[in-house]
Order: C-alpha cells, then structure tokens, then sequence
C-alpha cells in the first residue's frame, strides 16, 4: 500500500510530466514578439520553428504557358482614378494637432502627357526622423519615419493602432499604407506598380518622398531567415554612384540590425533595386503635398489610371517572363496583373507556373493572388493547403484566415 508520502509523490511527478508534454504547446502560445526579448534561444525556437521548407507547396509544370505571353495593347484612353481605401481608419490620439484632415481623398489631375524634367544628378531630401521598428512593424515605423519628413511626430505606434490594430499582424499592405496618409494626416500618397528607378529619382527630385515595398535577403548572422518582404523609405539617389539612400527600420543605416551607421541612411545600389524590387511587381508608394499632386501625376504618367496601370503590368511582366522563364517572380507578378483585370483561369496558371518553378515560403505573407486566383476557379483545396502551410506555427495572417 502506498502511504500518504508516496502518494504525494506520484501527483507530483504526473503533474510534471503533464507539464513537460504540455510545454511546447504552452510555448507556441506565447507570441514570438514576446519570445524574442524574454526567452532563451533554445527556447525560441518552440516558439518560432524554424521552417521545414525554404518554398510554398509546388505544383506540377503547367503543360503550355505561351499562351499567358501573349501582348496585348493597352487600352487609348485613360479615366483617372485611385485605388479606394482598404480599412475603416481609427482616430489616433496625438494626430489632432495637425491640420483638419480631408474628408476625401485628394483627387489627382487628370491623365497628363508624361513628359520627363531633367533632373540633377543627385538629390536628397532632408528632415527625417529615423525608427528602428518593433517586433513585426515594419510598416508602421516606415511610415513614422516618412510622415517625419512634413513635421508629423508620429512614433510606429501611433500609425501601428490604425494600420495593424493587433500586435501580432504580420502584414501591413501598400494600398492601406497610402490609404493611412489619405484618411488619418492632411497629407496625399498613391501606391502603383510598375515603379522604375526613373519614377523615383523624379519623385525624390520633386521633393516627393518614396517607399519602395521590396524582397530582402538577410545579410551576415542573419542569412538562415531567408527571404523577407521589407519596405524601404528613399530619401536620396546619386546617379554617378549608381545608388539610393534609404531609412530602413530593421537595418538602420548599416548591415546590422538595430544599427545606426550614417544618418544619411543605408546605400542600395541601382542594382539590387533591378533584382530585388520586381519581387513585389515594383511597388511603390509616392507621399506628398496635397499641392504637389499635379507634379506627381506628371511623374506618374498613364498609370495613374488603375486600368491602364495594370494592363501596363500585364505587357511587362509577359516580356519579363518571356526573357527570364525560369524567374518565378515574373511569372507571380503576371498572375498578379491578370487577376486585377479579372482573368483568373489565365493567372491561376501563372501562379502554377512559379509554384513549379519555386517560391519563397513567405510569399502568402504578404502577397495574396494565388487564394484569390484558386478561389475563384474552384480550386479549394489548393487555397486551404496554401493558408495552412503559411500559418503553420504562426498564425498571424488575416489574408489566409479569409481564404481558408
């Protein structure tokens, strides 16, 4: 018989066992912003698994692509129009001392005649305020740090309780990016794609800041993260050096994370913006004076009008694809541009087509055409295994909780 000793003792090591079977799943509750400070490493990682697969579930080859290269003229004309914002906009405390913010977007001059201005060899823009960013915030210190420029003392959590309301948000897009100017500051912004580094050195030469929404591989102890996705602010460009300055949130002004180097900001040469920036088909967001708008639609040119913006799309990344097949972000960005003018049967086979060849696992963070393509032509179980793989160990994805 067990006495009273014994039996104590028994409860004690069931309950420890329990403990210890139930601790990795007590750990994945944790959020990984709050491992990140408080936990050891070997901890983290029941937090933060470090993935299984460095690509998205692949498909097979679709058969016969050629078809999806086909040109297409774009359409003469053009009906201006900026993109409608995505989110209702929650009054954030401390904004009230700024100017009375528009009621409605501040609407753009219709389509010009594009017609470059010479512009300097170099140029900066000057007044900014960097922000490393918090756990995942991205987003919201880019836009601290650009809304810095027109004197707006905004911190990332300021612009955070409008553009992720929950911390654990892993996304903040481009359209609610510029859509937090258009709604929340007396401010004006459009988010296009098809950027060039043309559009940018005239945007920074008009004094117009620019985020660049971009692919980022991790530089140095950081490189088994693998790909990101990673919005830099441009504040200058220098023609001879072949190269922009950016602030970047993660990065500071150096390779370090979490390291200011320069106050001019970190150097990114022409070339890295060539390979690194069609990764998210070239987007961009322009931020500026409400009087300004005319300038930026110069700038611009026909893709101010959406429609033509994305039928402008389609004919580059067709010629894209066609020179580079075995890029996959070519073929992502061809189905991107053919899901916005409706034709899903031909971009879910672009979508097919850079699964085949191979995607960063990351990818539905922050990119979402695939559910959108598959949904629409019936193809279910390719959403729900796509939503699954992407919040696997953190499900922090609004996108893919939708889809699913």
């Amino acid at each position: 018989m067990i006495g009273k000793r014994g039996f104590i003792t028994l409860i004690l090591i069931f309950m420890m066992g329990v403990g210890l079977a139930a601790s990795p799943f007590v750990l994945r509750a944790i959020p990984p912003r709050y491992a990140a400070r408080y936990l050891p490493q070997v901890l983290q990682d029941f937090v933060s698994p470090k993935t299984e697969s460095s690509i998205l579930p692949t498909v097979a080859k679709p058969a016969d692509v050629s078809f999806l290269l086909a040109q297409v003229e774009p359409p003469p004309t053009a009906t201006p129009n900026l993109p409608p914002a995505t989110f209702t906009p929650v009054p954030v405390a401390g904004m009230e001392r700024e100017t009375a913010v528009p009621d409605t977007p501040t609407p753009l001059p219709p389509t010009p005649t594009h017609t470059p201005v010479p512009i300097p060899a170099t140029a900066r823009l000057e007044g900014f305020q960097h922000h490393f960013q918090d756990w995942n915030n991205c987003g919201p210190a880019t836009m601290a740090m650009t809304m810095s420029y027109f004197g707006m003392n905004l911190t990332q959590f300021d612009t955070a309780a409008v553009l992720k309301p929950d911390p654990e948000d892993r996304n903040v897009s481009p359209p609610e990016m510029a859509a937090f100017v258009e709604e929340q500051t007396p401010y004006s912004a459009i988010n296009r794609v098809n950027g060039s580094l043309e559009t940018v050195k005239q945007l920074i030469a008009a004094g117009v800041p620019v985020i660049l929404e971009i692919g980022i591989e991790p530089p140095g102890e950081f490189q088994w993260m693998g790909w990101y996705g990673h919005y830099l602010l441009v504040v200058a460009y220098d023609d001879a050096a072949a190269q922009f300055w950016v602030y970047d949130s993660w990065f500071g002004t150096s390779l370090v994370p979490g390291e200011n180097a320069d106050k001019n900001g970190r150097t990114l040469s022409y070339e890295e913006v060539g390979i690194y920036w069609p990764h998210f088909n070239n987007n961009y967001i322009a931020v500026f004076q409400p009087e300004q708008a005319a300038s930026v639609a110069n700038i611009i040119g026909a893709d101010i009008d959406e429609q033509v913006m994305w039928q402008n799309n389609l004919t580059i990344n067709q010629q894209n694809a066609a020179a580079e097949p075995e890029n996959a972000f070519f073929w992502f960005n061809l189905g991107t541009a053919l899901n916005a003018l409706n034709r899903y049967d031909e971009a879910a086979t672009a979508f097919d087509q850079a699964r085949a060849i191979g995607l960063p696992w990351r990818m539905l963070w922050y990119q979402f055409g695939p559910y959108e393509a598959y949904y629409q032509v019936g193809r279910y179980e390719e959403v729900i295994l796509l939503a699954e793989v992407t919040l696997k160990d953190r499900p922090y994805f609004e996108e893919s909780f939708f889809y699913k």
